[in-house]
C-alpha cells in the first residue's frame, strides 16, 4: 500500500480534485474493487473543502463505508487537508431503495464527517413549462423528469422473450405521440426489465427532442401525489400540470386498482393528453383486461394503442445479460460460471444481477477463490428457481448431442463403435453423478444388465488414464451436465 501527498488548489473544479483523490485509492485498493467502487463516483460540486460526489444507491454507501472507509478519508484529506468533508449524493429514485426521488439516506446528504452543507437539489431536472395558478400566465419551472441515465436501449439486451416490446419502445422513442403505439403498455412479471424499457424510452426521446416535457413516475407516487393536492385545494393545478406533458410514463400501473377519485383524475389526463397526441407510456404485471379493481372505461383507453409483453429471459439471454453486467461491474468470470448461473437463475433479471453482486463482493474482497462450489452456493443462496437434479435421461442427451450420436441408438443393440463409446460414456457419468443402482442405469440402456454397467465403468476409467482426449471430451460433457444441475 502507498499513500501520496499533493497540494490543494482550492480553485480546482470537482472533477480535478476527485481525479487527485482516485489517484491515491488506486494505489490502496486490488483493480477489481478500484473499477466496481470507485469508478462509477461521478464528481457534482466543491465547496471550500467539502467535495460532493454522486454514487448510484444506498448499498454502493454502505458497502464503501464498511469497506473502504479509511481508505477514502486517507485520501480526501490528503487533497483537501484535515478539513477536508465528502458527501455523498444519490440520483436513484425510490424504486430501488424505498425513498422519495432526490433523497439521500435517511433523507440527507450522508457524510462522512460533519460538515454543515445546505441541502441541495441531488436529481436530475429537465426545463419545462407549468401553469401559474391563474392558469393564464406561464413561467419557466425547474422540473424532475424522474428518469435514471442508466437505463438506455444500448444497455437493455435484446432477446425473443422481449423483442415485440423493445422494438415498439424503440418506435415511440423515435416519434413519441406520431405511431399507432398510444398508449404503448408494457408488461410482465416482476425484475424482467419493465422499468428499464421505459424509461429508456424517455431518455432517448429527451435526447432527441429536448424541447418535449418527460415525466417518469410510478402509480403510487402519481395517487400520494394527488391526495397531497387536494388535501392542499391544489387539484386543478395537479391535474393542468400532468395534462402539459408531451410524454407521460407511468410505472406500476396496477397500483391505481381500486382508487376511485385517482382513476378518474387519471381518466381525464388521458384523454386530454391523447386528443393533443401526446405519448402514453404503461407498464403492468398484467395485460389491461386482467387489471380487476380498475375501471373499464380505462381499460378500454389502455387497449387503444398496443400491449406487449416481456417474458422471462431465455437461456441466451440470460447468458447475455449477465456477460454484460458482469463487464458493466468489472468482474472476470470464467464461461462455466456464467453458464451455470444462466441455467440455474431463470425466474427475473434482478436475480441474475443479485448472483453477479454475490459474486462481486466476494471477488472485490479477495477472501475467497472463485471456483463452481462457490458459485453453487451463491445460486443456491439467491435463486428461487433452481433446476431440478439430473437425470439419467438428461445425461444420455448431454452425451449423445455432444458426440453427434442417435440418442435411441444408444438404447438399441448397436456394436457401432461411435455408438458404443457414446453408451459407455453415458453409463460412467450416470454411475459417477446420479445416485442410481446398477440396475436402474442398465434398465435406461434398452435394459442391460449391471455388469455391462460395470464393464462400461472400468472401460472408460481406463480410458480417462490413457488418453487425453477421451478425458478432454468426458470432462467437458460432465461440465455442461453440472452446469444444467443445482
Amino acid at each position: 500500500m502507498s499513500s501520496r501527498v499533493i497540494s490543494l488548489d482550492l480553485n480546482s473544479d470537482p472533477k480535478t480534485i476527485w481525479r487527485n483523490c482516485l489517484n491515491i485509492i488506486k494505489d490502496n485498493v486490488p483493480a477489481i474493487t478500484y473499477n466496481t467502487w470507485f469508478l462509477p463516483i461521478k464528481p457534482i460540486e466543491l465547496t471550500n473543502k467539502t467535495l460532493k460526489i454522486q454514487v448510484p444507491n444506498n448499498f454502493f454507501i454502505e458497502w464503501i463505508e464498511e469497506h473502504y472507509n479509511a481508505v477514502i478519508n486517507k485520501a480526501v484529506k490528503s487533497i483537501l487537508g484535515e478539513n477536508g468533508n465528502l458527501i455523498y449524493i444519490i440520483l436513484e429514485s425510490h424504486e430501488d431503495d424505498g425513498e422519495d426521488a432526490g433523497l439521500t439516506k435517511n433523507g440527507q446528504p450522508v457524510v462522512l464527517q460533519e460538515p454543515k452543507a445546505p441541502k441541495i437539489e441531488e436529481t436530475p431536472v429537465h426545463n419545462v413549462s407549468s401553469f401559474m395558478q391563474n392558469n393564464v400566465e406561464e413561467e419557466e419551472l425547474i422540473f424532475n423528469s424522474n428518469l435514471k441515465p442508466k437505463y438506455q436501449f444500448e444497455n437493455y439486451i435484446k432477446g425473443e422473450s422481449n423483442q415485440l416490446a423493445r422494438a415498439a419502445a424503440f418506435a415511440v422513442s423515435e416519434n413519441p405521440g406520431e405511431t399507432s403505439f398510444n398508449p404503448l403498455f408494457i408488461y410482465g412479471g416482476v425484475g424482467l426489465g419493465k422499468t428499464h424499457l421505459i424509461q429508456a424510452i424517455g431518455n432517448r426521446i429527451i435526447t432527441k427532442y429536448p424541447d418535449k416535457n418527460v415525466l417518469y413516475i410510478p402509480s403510487s407516487d402519481f395517487a400520494s401525489k394527488f391526495v397531497d393536492a387536494i388535501q392542499l385545494n391544489k387539484g386543478n393545478e395537479f391535474s393542468n400540470f400532468y395534462k402539459r406533458m408531451d410524454v407521460l410514463i407511468i410505472d406500476d400501473i396496477q397500483f391505481l386498482v381500486n382508487r376511485e377519485k385517482t382513476q378518474d383524475l387519471f381518466f381525464h389526463i388521458f384523454n386530454t393528453l391523447h386528443q393533443l397526441g401526446k405519448q402514453i407510456i404503461l407498464s403492468s404485471d398484467k395485460p389491461p383486461k386482467d387489471l380487476k379493481g380498475l375501471n373499464e372505461r380505462l381499460i378500454s383507453r389502455f387497449q387503444w394503442g398496443l400491449s406487449a409483453d416481456i417474458q422471462p429471459p431465455d437461456f441466451e439471454t440470460r447468458m447475455a445479460i449477465l456477460k454484460n453486467k458482469a463487464e458493466k461491474f468489472g468482474i472476470q468470470l470464467q464461461h462455466g460460471h456464467i453458464e451455470y448461473i444462466a441455467y440455474n437463475v431463470t425466474s427475473n433479471i434482478r436475480e441474475l444481477e443479485g448472483c453477479l453482486i454475490k459474486v462481486l463482493a466476494i471477488a472485490s474482497l479477495g477472501s475467497k477463490e472463485l471456483d463452481m462450489n462457490s458459485i453453487k452456493k451463491i445460486v443456491k443462496e439467491i435463486s428461487t428457481t433452481r433446476q431440478v437434479n439430473v437425470s439419467i435421461d438428461q445425461i444420455t442427451k448431454a452425451v449423445c448431442d455432444y458426440l453427434k450420436v442417435d440418442e435411441n441408438k444408444v438404447r438399441e443393440k448397436n456394436r457401432r463403435k461411435e455408438v458404443v463409446q457414446a453408451r459407455q460414456i453415458a453409463m460412467y457419468l450416470s454411475k459417477i453423478i446420479t445416485k442410481s443402482s446398477l440396475k436402474t442405469i442398465g434398465l435406461h440402456f434398452g435394459g442391460r444388465d449391471h455388469s455391462t454397467v460395470i464393464h462400461s465403468f472400468d472401460c472408460v476409467t481406463q480410458l480417462l488414464q490413457e488418453d487425453a482426449n477421451i478425458k478432454e471430451v468426458v470432462e467437458s460433457i460432465k461440465n455442461k451436465i453440472e452446469i444444467s444441475s443445482t
